[in-house]
């Protein structure tokens, strides 16, 4: 099989395929989809961005009967991904009448309530979703597919117990689907309590490595923001990502890199969900080359065109790190990862070097730099009025 015309699906996936322009099958499509299509069970191990929401929506748009009811549950750890597998189903569904809503937090809740009374498909992350079960507004009876996208990623952010009390909310009799960028100890448990005779597939990742440079430099904490600017004006890119571990340290970035000319926009988990759609969709437009981030932006999103990675931060978990440098070095581009390094990062990216050795990160001399006077920014975890006394996240 190396054309979706040899997969089992029906004609009416084949054309909307088609008409998506896809043509030749990811590995994941291509060791998944005929399993999920005989409606087995299936633990399905692959990177963001490998195209396993094609695999498992084809299960789901053939399967679900229009006007029938709730029949197909997909959950995801984020808004962003909630939003985006939605609109990934809804154009392979293009053939076929279905109502295909999400639902999450940080938007109102009644269009939601509504939309649940028609809707045959739903993505939606766990806490909302445990919103509705305790209003009485969502009817899991009917489910025949469960979906759980990104399981490592919802094992992280705490939302594992709210899975289980899903999964059991769901009917015995039904098709499950767990798909993990990492298969953890947890999520193969938790794939042996609730699954039926799954069956495994594993896809390698998406990131080239011959194609990926890493680099670090170590510099004084006082001068992190001076380089990051330095490199920013003076390296040649696309589209850029710059990753830090806290909210504060986000917004100080974008506020002095916008001073010094860069064309930068946040986003993290502090930002409503209408914001952080247009910040994304502004990115991903090419209005804005560089996104400053939390890990909320590493995971789970399409974010093509990305030619530079920069760690701001150096993240505790090393597998933060492997999930944001999969950013780049996607679909045969080159990709470039350059992680800036002061005394406050030595720790985890020992752990880092420690725990991934096959790493090849280089250290590169630091540049003559001209040094940046940072603007400090409020904490807004103080008091309004009040500035906080600490020394501004790194100048």
């Amino acid at each position: 099989m190396n054309v979706f015309e040899d997969f089992k699906i029906s004609d009416l996936l084949k054309k909307s395929i088609k008409r998506h322009g896809f043509t030749k099958p990811t590995k994941i499509q291509y060791i998944s989809i005929p399993h999920i299509m005989e409606g087995k069970d299936v633990v399905g191990e692959s990177a963001t961005g490998s195209g396993k929401t094609l695999a498992f929506g084809c299960g789901i748009i053939d399967k679900v009967v229009p006007k029938a009811g709730l029949q197909a549950l997909v959950m995801t750890p984020t808004r962003e991904l909630a939003e985006q597998v939605k609109m990934d189903l809804k154009k392979l569904s293009a053939e076929k009448p279905l109502l295909i809503i999400s639902i999450y937090g940080g938007v109102a809740i009644e269009p939601q309530m509504r939309d649940l009374r028609k809707a045959e498909v739903v993505v939606a992350t766990p806490g909302r979703l445990l919103d509705h079960f305790s209003r009485g507004t969502i009817d899991t009876s009917k489910i025949k597919i469960l979906v759980l996208d990104e399981a490592d990623r919802m094992l992280d952010m705490g939302f594992i117990d709210d899975v289980e009390r899903i999964i059991k909310a769901c009917p015995k009799d039904r098709q499950t689907l767990l798909f993990s960028a990492t298969m953890l100890p947890q999520i193969k448990a938790l794939a042996a309590r609730h699954m039926k005779d799954s069956t495994e597939v594993m896809a390698g990742r998406l990131v080239d490595p011959t194609k990926l440079t890493q680099v670090y430099y170590d510099v004084t904490g006082n001068l992190k923001l001076s380089l990051l600017i330095h490199l920013l004006q003076h390296e040649r890119s696309g589209l850029v990502m710059v990753f830090c571990n806290s909210r504060i340290n986000t917004d100080f970035l974008v506020k002095n890199l916008s001073k010094n000319g860069i064309n930068a926009v946040a986003i993290h988990g502090g930002h409503s969900q209408n914001k952080r759609s247009s910040t994304m969709k502004e990115f991903n437009d090419a209005k804005m080359q560089v996104l400053v981030c939390t890990d909320v932006a590493a995971r789970g999103l399409h974010i093509p065109n990305v030619s530079h990675i920069y760690n701001y931060d150096i993240p505790s978990d090393p597998n933060d790190y492997v999930h944001r440098i999969g950013r780049t070095a996607r679909a045969g581009e080159s990709g470039k990862v350059v992680n800036l390094l002061c005394d406050r990062d030595h720790d985890s990216f020992s752990r880092l070097m420690r725990d991934y050795s096959s790493f090849s990160i280089k250290k590169v001399e630091r540049p003559n730099l001209k040094r940046v006077i940072a603007i400090r920014i409020q904490n807004p975890r103080r008091p309004q009025g009040r500035m906080s006394r600490r020394r501004p996240p790194y100048r």
